[in-house]
């Protein structure tokens, strides 16, 4: 029951109309006994330092950020946590008495599941497409635990600039450039929105570079079998679908916002239910 106690959590995004968590973090919330709601906001690029001021202000308990506000909300917060900082973007915002703080889930998210799946980052070549917010988190929490990464990008400069504060190489997102990648690679991540409605058939890897025994993490939840990921089973591939991460991530912010462990179980089947 929504009344004068209830806390807010809030999702800041453009566009977040696809976006399963609302029904995962009440589906949570509810199974907690908490009275918390959580609403997703379409915030434009030019709001979000308004958007920001508006959780101050209101004392709104916390938010979610995702695309394409990860970097750009990073200077309108009081402080950042140290992981996020090293990353350069925020996933998660917790406001403790009007001081809003920014975090990164998305890293320690991705590393649970990799290493649940069975995979053990430390000495293998990995590579990362995409230089956005969520490459950020995948490229930083890859090398640090032990991976080599390498970043293939659309734009040149913003590959560059990864690779660079991450200790990473990067390539161009062209035929030699992803052959060049995956010589050698144990794990290949899409980390771009490639895949999302309404281009459900686009895939950010040409299937001509899949082969047996490559491992092939998929980030994008909706839908939950992506192009990539069908062309990386027909080849012979491992894969890890978005669903995992979206839920992990979800569950370290839920805990940060609620102080208490969150209901895995219950958020994976509610994330599921929704994308159904």
């Amino acid at each position: 029951m929504i009344d004068s106690n209830t806390r807010l959590i809030a999702l800041l995004g453009d566009p977040v109309v696809h976006s399963v968590s609302p029904a995962m973090q009440n589906a949570a919330f509810a199974a907690a006994g908490l009275n918390y709601v959580y609403l997703a906001f379409p915030v434009p690029a030019v709001a979000i330092g308004g958007a920001v001021a508006g959780l101050r202000g209101l004392g709104i308990r916390g938010a979610n950020v995702t695309i394409p506000h990860k970097t750009a909300v990073m200077p309108f917060l009081d402080r950042i946590e140290d992981q996020a900082r090293r990353i350069g973007a925020v996933n998660v915002i917790l406001n403790d008495g009007g001081r809003l703080t920014g975090h990164n889930t998305d890293a320690p998210g991705f590393l649970a599941v990799l290493k649940r799946s069975g995979f053990e980052p430390n000495g293998k070549k990995t590579v990362v497409i995409g230089a956005g917010g969520a490459a950020r988190a995948v490229a930083f929490a890859l090398r640090a635990a032990g991976a080599s990464v390498v970043i293939v990008n659309r734009t040149p400069k913003t590959a560059a600039s990864l690779a660079a504060d991450t200790g990473a190489a990067a390539l161009p997102m062209t035929d030699a450039g992803f052959s060049e990648a995956l010589a050698g690679a144990s794990l290949v991540v899409n980390a771009t929105s490639v895949g999302l409605p309404p281009e459900n058939e686009a895939t950010p890897l040409p299937a001509k570079f899949l082969r047996r025994g490559l491992i092939v993490f998929d980030i994008v939840y909706r839908p939950q079998q992506t192009r990539l990921l069908r062309d990386a089973e027909a080849a012979g591939c491992r894969t890890i679908g978005g669903l995992e991460m979206l839920v992990e991530q979800g569950a370290l912010a839920f805990e940060l916002w609620a102080g208490q462990p969150a209901p895995r179980d219950v958020m994976s089947r509610a994330a599921a239910g929704a994308l159904s």
